[in-house]
């Protein structure tokens, strides 16, 4: 297992610790629960540098970029970020990235941890007859989410959400960016590995609390983000989990071009939904979803657990489209006890304007 420069900390902690992606991490550090309730009403401090980082350099860089992926990052000004996908030629994602424009000739593309050696491997093999350059970035990946949280780094407040610029952290040099996966404001860090240390301790002495994988998940389910392996597979495209938006279908060609135009024109047999329910056994990844009536299996779940904020279990599902309309009712099979379910719009959470 890879340990991140963050090892000792985590340790030093008493951090509960698991494997994940070939990685060793934090899964929480006491109560999994007191770090999401710390997130949504303070600050948590992340250790995220199991993520994939890969750096796209060369005249050439922001074309490729189009092509290879579905979105356009050709039009990202320098300073800025998307979301985007990169997909297989069947349309169906490989992985869900944001991608930065640091320079007009230099993008940094961050992927899943599990996902990581599959981008960079397919942006390899994509970039023929392209002048670029794709190299594996290193360094450290620390993030601090919540309210309080440009408070507690002392910096940011001019940045725009999806912004990326250079900053200092603690005294050390590092690109600091409005991006994250919790539902709340925040900001990410990129620095030297030599220097993660110091800036983690500078932000937790300043009242960021650290938080584990096990908080992230409840985090970003609350706000209705996908996860890829779950909402996001290469059996499913785009389209299917509702962001179709992200695809830009007038690019004249890009990977994956046909079959998500297909898809774009016929639709999709399942859609991504939002599922609420109020037993005291939540719904979750693989139970099945039921019609009520004739209890005809639907789809399943792909993710669900108790809210924290909500107080009530939350899931997402894929159902076919007629079931997916809000204020439907729907049954869950919860390891054989049937559950009532409720579909509701996405995210169940979403935090208050500042």
């Amino acid at each position: 297992m890879r340990r991140t420069a963050l090892f000792d900390v985590h340790a030093r902690l008493g951090a509960n610790l698991t494997t994940f992606a070939g990685w060793t991490m934090p899964l929480r550090y006491g109560s999994d629960i007191a770090e999401h309730h710390a997130v949504r009403t303070g600050a948590g401090l992340f250790d995220l540098s199991h993520m994939g980082r890969i750096e796209v350099t060369g005249p050439n860089a922001a074309e490729f970029l189009d092509y290879a992926l579905v979105g356009r990052p050709s039009r990202i000004v320098p300073g800025r970020a998307r979301y985007t996908m990169l997909c297989h030629t069947t349309g169906g994602v490989l992985d869900d990235l944001v991608v930065y424009r640091l320079t007009e000739q230099r993008f940094l593309v961050v992927a899943n941890a599990a996902n990581a050696m599959v981008v960079r491997a397919m942006l390899g093999e994509h970039s023929n007859g392209y002048a670029v350059t794709i190299t594996d970035a290193g360094g450290s990946l620390i993030a601090v989410q919540g309210p309080r949280a440009a408070a507690i780094l002392g910096d940011g407040d001019d940045l725009p959400y999806y912004g990326i610029r250079a900053a200092r952290v603690a005294g050390a040099d590092v690109l600091l960016a409005r991006t994250g996966y919790t539902g709340e404001d925040g900001f990410e860090i990129y620095s030297a590995d030599a220097d993660a240390a110091t800036i983690w301790s500078a932000l937790a002495g300043a009242g960021a609390t650290p938080a584990g994988l096990a908080c992230r998940d409840t985090l970003r389910l609350e706000a209705g983000m996908p996860l890829y392996g779950q909402e996001l597979t290469v059996r499913t495209t785009p389209f299917h989990a509702g962001l179709g938006r992200v695809v830009a279908l007038d690019k004249a060609d890009f990977v994956g071009a046909d079959a998500l135009r297909r898809v774009a024109a016929e639709g999709t047999a399942t859609v991504l939904t939002g599922l609420i329910t109020n037993g005291r056994r939540a719904p979750r990844r693989g139970h099945p979803v039921l019609d009520p009536v004739s209890g005809e299996r639907l789809g399943e779940v792909t993710s669900g657990a108790p809210s924290p904020t909500l107080g009530h279990p939350i899931a997402m599902a894929y159902v076919p489209p007629v079931f997916a309309k809000p204020g439907t009712r729907l049954v869950v099979d919860v390891r054989g006890t049937h559950e009532d379910a409720e579909v509701v719009a996405l995210p169940f959470y979403r935090r208050s304007p500042q």
